[in-house]
């Protein structure tokens, strides 16, 4: 492989931009106020299929020699690579293939064969997908376009350095969602040659740790993975020439957990008016990680957050929202036992309201309440405003003389 440069990157965003959307890179208010960074967003997921992946994949594809581009392509992705490339493939009248695990997202399945990609679906892991891909790939005689260790695919992906540094030239840091390592790759060299001040902090899930693994130890590793919201950064090892590339670029690597990841895309929904999905609410992940005193340096800096796609299923947004509301002190379940005479809900539900807090369901459970016949278990579920608010609530029920069982209060 020859050495990767920025001007790879230029020529593939030469080669791509009539058919990419220049997405912008705006300034957020109330993220800003909500970080205290400056924080800019490259607004990525608003690409045709709704992620960052059509750069590398439509460069991939323009690379192909014309008997290659006859015969087809094929890929292993866990969504949004598969969905770049059946887009640009149909465009470009390329046949493409691509192999799925089974645990990728239905939207993603669905509409990659709406596009016209065949579509197979094989194994638990990203890693089960890819052998199948290599497979195919000899079995045909197909091009194959890994979706993050390619450097046709990278040098796509940096054009979104490229792209923001027009957009925010005196940029102090840009946080990038990692998962194989190609956009992290890109979008460092394309940034650090332009910007060579400029931080690059690359996310992982925590669900899914294997750059932090590989830096550790020097070279990309394998790495057990877990279920992640970040269905899109679920990678078990790196690309080997995509952490070569990324890894001397790389100033900080943070790894944030589902919990933040569920803050993070209901952040961005409510604040942003954005709906974005895990991986590319990463990059906010990270940002909300001050709180806790997690980047405190990029506290007043120019931060360029990668929104990088918005492939979320709505059922599992249903389920996001209702984890981040619980886990962000919105939402609380408590059981307690009341009177089961006359006027015993109504003193709790009195109680409730007298703190501010609205009843959303009580489920009462009089078979397994204990000996008291006169009295019932109830497990009931409250909107409140915060968790100081939760911890009010608690107080005020205690107070008067409701017994809130252990672990059922303020996580």
């Amino acid at each position: 492989m020859h050495s990767f440069t920025l001007t790879d990157i230029r020529a593939a965003h030469e080669r791509i931009r009539s058919g990419i959307y220049r997405s912008p890179c705006p300034p957020s208010i109330p993220l800003s106020d909500l970080t205290g960074s400056e924080i800019f967003c490259k607004l990525d997921l608003l690409q045709r299929t709704g992620s960052f992946k059509e750069r590398g994949a439509r460069n991939a594809l323009l690379l192909l020699d014309d008997a290659q581009k006859a015969r087809g392509v094929v890929a292993a992705s866990a969504g949004n690579h598969a969905l770049g490339l059946a887009y640009h493939g149909k465009l470009l009248g390329i046949p493409v293939t691509v192999v799925m695990p089974r645990f990728a997202p239905l939207v993603k399945v669905a509409t990659c064969r709406r596009l016209g990609a065949q579509v197979i679906l094989e194994g638990e892991t990203f890693d089960d997908a890819r052998q199948l891909s290599l497979e195919i790939a000899d079995r045909d005689g197909l091009n194959r376009i890994h979706g993050f260790d390619d450097v046709r695919v990278i040098a796509g992906q940096g054009t979104m350095g490229l792209e923001i540094l027009e957009d925010v030239p005196d940029a102090d840091a840009i946080v990038v969602p990692c998962g194989g390592a190609g956009l992290l790759a890109g979008v460092a060299t394309a940034a650090k040659a332009l910007r060579p001040g400029i931080k690059i902090i690359a996310v992982e899930p925590a669900a899914a740790p294997s750059l932090s693994a590989s830096l550790a130890a020097g070279r990309p590793v394998q790495v057990a993975i877990r279920p992640t919201l970040a269905d899109g950064l679920a990678v078990g090892k790196v690309g080997e020439t995509s952490f070569a590339i990324a890894a001397p670029l790389i100033d900080r690597v943070v790894t944030v957990g589902e919990e933040l990841l569920s803050l993070a895309v209901l952040r961005l929904l409510e604040l942003e008016k954005t709906v974005v999905e895990g991986a590319g609410a990463a990059a906010l992940a990270a940002l909300l990680q001050p709180v806790h005193g997690g980047l405190p340096e990029l506290r007043g800096k120019k931060v360029v957050l990668l929104l990088c796609g918005g492939n979320i299923d709505l059922s599992i947004l249903e389920r996001v929202i209702d984890h981040a509301l619980a886990a962000d002190g919105r939402r609380w379940r408590f059981t307690t036992q009341v009177s089961d005479r006359p006027g015993g809900i109504a003193k709790l539900t009195a109680c409730i309201a007298a703190a501010g807090a609205s009843v959303q369901e009580i489920v009462h459970d009089r078979a397994f309440s204990g000996p008291d016949v006169f009295s019932t278990s109830v497990e009931v579920t409250v909107e409140t405003a915060d968790r100081d608010h939760v911890a009010a609530l608690a107080s005020r029920l205690e107070a008067e003389g409701f017994v809130v069982k252990p672990g059922s209060g303020p996580q």
